[in-house]
């Protein structure tokens, strides 16, 4: 596809911009770089943690929460809860992604992890239906709220610090491991519900959970809370912001190092703008249809008890956050256009068997079946982030990441449980989830196919990014046959004058 910003802003030389030097490249600082990982990903792993207990307790949910509606209705209004929080996130992604772009990506990041916790702590202690009506859901919907806004930041930001540090060669890999730290909150979300309504129940009867047992899992949140601002508090900034924070007076006149707000990623680079919403609304499609919607249809569709599907999704998360690295790194080798085309061919060919397998209700029937969900999901997820953040330029990266984002997480993975629940109350159809899920699959392998190819590549905007000295000599002297080079993206201070008077 066409790469808008790179046929007319080319900065001199005889293809648009001087020859790398070894100097120009960034070295990467590996324990900064795990450093700058772990911070990062704990935030994730809040973020998700939060998702896995509100999909998990989303049934006892609606009994505290929609006490006296009927129970359909009352389901439907406590996923709508969860829907709430992702329509918010875009908002969050629209004022936080400038904010991160203008005054660096870190402290944004601890903004966004201090109001996670504090909104996820205050769900912990909100009275029920029964204590106030109708305000209870309310009070809700305002903390999912919060916490969406929060979010709409927080992984845009995560993103795009963590590729903007890692190698290019390797880019895949690192950010991959943000999406592991997810998939392990949400599976550690998903355990402490299933921890905490086994001893509930054990001790305190069957309605413990409904009594005040909910709580627990939400309250935990404080303390993940004050770790994460902790272990954020001790990382660096980017190189690639530092860097392009210094960019000279005649670069700046170029739009691709110019700092964008919303209008102008719009303009300049709506393509990338909407492949990314269509690789995006497909991972969020079949991701959160795994983790957040299984566990309500195998509750309610199926049959099967909390406990037990809460124990399968963890086992199958955690398969899945060791599975995410390996795909990630086979995307950096392979690239990350034939990794997308397995991703949607997998979910047009494997959904449908699936969804026939969980309606056996047996146990072995219920693994391979969400282990044939998650296989697709991953080839999706593995990528998420190192594509988001090589589809724009640095100086516009954190918006433009943070809208595309947010957006397409919002308006179709968000809303996964609500309107799946919907499908099949509507339609009376079981298998209407899986076919929501291969309709955007379906728009996906269009986008792949347009995409240009971005793995190790260095970011748009950026110098390239490399492990060793060794490598930014290799690079320097082969720079002339290497295709995944075109200085003209690249921030490159202009050479010093030479005064040749005699």
């Amino acid at each position: 596809m066409s790469d808008p910003g790179s046929r007319d802003d080319h900065i001199g030389g005889s293809n648009g911009a001087r020859s790398l030097r070894e100097e120009d490249c960034i070295v990467v600082d590996k324990p900064a770089l795990i450093r700058a990982q772990i911070g990062a990903g704990v935030g994730n792993f809040i973020e998700w943690y939060d998702v896995g207990v509100y999909g998990y307790l989303a049934v006892t949910l609606s009994k505290v929460f929609t006490e006296g509606m009927d129970e359909k209705v009352g389901l439907l209004v406590t996923l709508l809860g969860f829907a709430v929080s992702f329509l918010v996130r875009p908002l969050g992604g629209i004022i936080l992604g400038p904010l991160g772009d203008k005054i660096g990506r870190r402290k944004v990041m601890l903004f966004t992890i201090g109001l996670m916790a504090v909104a996820t702590t205050v769900i912990g202690v909100l009275p029920g239906a029964g204590q106030i009506g109708v305000w209870a859901v309310v009070l809700l919907y305002l903390m999912r709220m919060a916490q969406g806004f929060s979010t709409g930041g927080e992984y845009a930001g995560a993103a795009t610090y963590v590729a903007e540090f890692s190698p290019d060669r390797t880019r895949g890999f690192w950010t991959s491991l943000l999406n592991s730290g997810s998939q392990l909150g949400f599976a550690a979300g998903a355990g402490v519900v299933a921890l905490t309504s086994g001893i509930a129940t054990h001790f305190w009867g069957p309605d413990a959970m409904i009594s005040g047992g909910w709580r627990v899992p939400f309250l935990l949140a404080f303390v993940l809370g004050i770790i994460a601002i902790l272990l954020r508090n001790r990382v660096d900034e980017s190189p690639s912001f530092e860097a392009a924070q210094q960019k000279t007076v005649e670069q700046a006149a170029n739009p691709m190092f110019t700092r964008h707000k919303l209008p102008g990623v719009l303009k300049h680079y709506w393509p990338q703008v909407l492949i990314g919403i269509a690789l995006i609304g497909a991972d969020g499609a079949s991701s959160y249809t795994l983790t957040s919607y299984m566990p309500t249809y195998l509750e309610t569709q199926v049959g099967i008890a909390s406990v037990h599907t809460a124990v399968a999704t963890v086992v199958i998360l955690i398969l899945q956050a060791l599975l995410l690295p390996v795909f990630a790194r086979m995307s950096d080798k392979l690239g990350r256009r034939p990794v997308y085309l397995m991703a949607a061919v997998g979910n047009l060919v494997l959904l449908v068997p699936a969804f026939a397998l969980m309606n056996f209700g047996s146990t072995w029937a219920l693994y391979v079946a969400l282990g044939l969900v998650m296989i697709p999901s991953t080839l999706f997820l593995c990528m998420n982030a190192a594509v988001m953040a090589e589809l724009y330029p640095t100086a516009s990266r954190y918006c433009a990441v943070g809208f595309v984002q947010n957006i397409a997480t919002s308006l179709f993975g968000g809303t996964v449980p609500l309107v799946s629940q919907l499908l099949v109350e509507l339609t009376g159809n079981t298998y209407a989830p899986a076919f929501y899920v291969m309709f955007f699959s379906l728009i996906a392998l269009g986008a792949a196919l347009f995409m240009r190819e971005t793995a190790s590549r260095p970011l748009r905007g950026s110098v390239p990014v490399v492990s060793t000295a060794g490598e930014a000599r290799e690079l320097v002297e082969g720079q002339d046959l290497d295709e995944r080079l075109d200085t003209s993206t690249m921030l490159l201070a202009p050479l010093p004058k030479v005064d040749d008077r005699v």
